[in-house]
């Protein structure tokens, strides 16, 4: 009995205190934490001298920064929406160099980024429910600036850190959960296209470059209101 009282108090709960979730003309801001999970696939690190190392490859690192996302609902089910965030930092790190440049292997250097993502978003349930999972699809554009190599590397002979800007897709899986007429709660995980290519100099080797397909997760946790 204890045990359907409660299903029931759930339901009633679900269905009622909240008029209107997500109306067309809204536009719903959110901030939280956001989570930016790398996964690499990286190529084998070229020189000028060698070409194509063998065993050799790139990796980057996890960071969490504040992320910040606004959507507009232009119709029923259907929104924009725009990601950003406070910048992303990432130690980049090498493996597989081999002998007389084993010392360059670990951490190369560091970069940051933007990754600018906009992206139409369909919402599944009655515009009224105060559950709403979406999906959505866009576009990314990723800038890399303050790339640093790493002091040990600067003193191997390696000079310069260069990441290319990066254009890719994005997909997202969300849901906003009403709190109050205008407060929600978010969750929301993003798949995104992220390819650069990494590029330094070194004394006896010329150009050192590798293609990195960086391709992370990004996980977003946070509050929204309803404007």
């Amino acid at each position: 009995m204890k045990k359907q009282l409660l299903a029931a108090a759930i339901a009633a709960f679900a269905v009622s205190g909240v008029a209107v979730a997500h109306e067309a003309g809204d536009v719903i801001l959110r901030v939280g934490v956001a989570h930016v999970a790398p996964d690499v696939n990286s190529g084998k690190i070229s020189t000028g001298l060698t070409g194509k190392i063998p065993g050799t490859k790139a990796d980057v690192d996890s960071n969490t920064q504040l992320g910040l996302t606004a959507t507009w609902i232009v119709a029923p089910h259907l929104g924009v929406e725009v990601l950003a965030a406070t910048p992303f930092t990432h130690d980049i790190k090498v493996k597989g160099l081999p002998g007389d440049f084993a010392a360059a292997n670990g951490k190369f250097g560091k970069a940051t980024h933007l990754p600018p993502t906009v992206s139409a978003q369909y919402f599944f349930l009655d515009p009224k429910s105060k559950f709403q999972p979406y999906v959505g699809l866009g576009l990314n554009y990723t800038i890399f600036f303050n790339e640093k190599l790493a002091g040990r590397e600067k003193t191997l002979g390696f000079h310069g850190l260069d990441l290319e800007n990066s254009w890719g897709l994005a997909a997202q899986i969300g849901a906003d959960v009403a709190i109050t007429d205008r407060l929600f709660l978010n969750a929301a995980v993003w798949k995104i296209d992220i390819n650069t290519t990494a590029t330094s100099r070194h004394e006896a080797l010329g150009k050192v470059k590798v293609d990195v397909d960086i391709d992370p997760w990004v996980y977003f946790f946070g509050v929204g209101y309803k404007f």
